[in-house]
């Protein structure tokens, strides 16, 4: 436990060494750009048009709104949430297993801090690409219609953070890729179900209710919806992003400390 929060302490004196922990992903991030496109931008844009204009189509209205109006929002924080996990799982997992790139990063001046944190900040660039992608599309679809979507975009970028640090942290104790397809099943896609991605949390049973709350997407959604609602007196918008943030810096220092942990040992 010391030692958890000596190197928590330590995280604020990272050098600049991330930065090329950063560019080198983005290197092989252009030289594959056209099969991370679908992934990162074309999946949820199929998303939209399938669930959003397509099933939307069959609903009137969902609390006073548009179906595709309740279900953009969503989809953009499911966004934000799926690719900077399967970014920080199953990549970051084949360099520090099989690939041994951290090893040998950890032979130049590179500190074991400034590779987590270098990953982490690319794995929410690469959720921020599909985000910002995704977003640009709405805009001529006619779905982002105010200045306020800025607020929404930050937003999102803090859960893009949030679930690259997530990420790490599962990574951290993975012991094969197994264990991603347990989080992935038992974890990520239950709670992309009953988070009010597809419908209100209120009409589920008061137990997933519970459990909904419990995990950050839900929060995230809320947020944004509020957001586009102009519903800033709401005192839940307020709990929703200190409870984002609490989660994004405990997940970061959490998934820091093993990690480094882990390259150290």
């Amino acid at each position: 436990m010391n030692n958890f929060f000596k190197t928590t302490l330590t995280l604020a004196k990272i050098g600049d060494g991330y930065r090329y922990i950063w560019y080198r992903n983005f290197l092989q991030f252009r030289r594959t750009f056209f099969v991370s496109l679908f992934w990162v931008i074309l999946e949820p844009l199929m998303y939209l048009g399938a669930i959003g204009f397509g099933v939307g189509s069959y609903i009137n209205n969902i609390k006073g709104q548009s179906y595709i109006d309740f279900f953009f929002p969503g989809l953009l924080c499911s966004t934000a949430m799926m690719v900077p996990f399967f970014e920080g799982t199953y990549t970051n997992f084949t360099k520090l297993t099989f690939q041994k790139i951290y090893q040998h990063i950890l032979l130049t001046r590179i500190t074991p801090q400034e590779i987590v944190f270098g990953e982490m900040l690319w794995a929410t660039s690469k959720g921020y690409f599909g985000v910002l992608g995704l977003s640009l599309i709405a805009l001529f679809l006619g779905l982002i219609q105010d200045w306020h979507f800025i607020l929404i975009l930050i937003v999102l970028l803090i859960t893009c953070w949030l679930f690259s640090c997530l990420a790490m942290l599962i990574t951290s104790v993975a012991k094969n890729y197994d264990s991603f397809i347990y989080a992935t099943s038992g974890f990520i896609i239950p709670m992309s179900l009953i988070s009010g991605l597809y419908f209100p949390i209120e009409q589920q049973p008061l137990l997933l209710q519970i459990i909904a709350y419990i995990l950050p997407l839900s929060h995230s959604i809320d947020l944004c919806r509020a957001i586009l609602r102009h519903d800033f007196m709401d005192y839940r918008l307020y709990l929703h992003i200190s409870y984002l943030l609490f989660m994004s810096y405990a997940l970061y220092n959490l998934s820091s400390y093993k990690i480094t942990k882990k390259l150290i040992r």
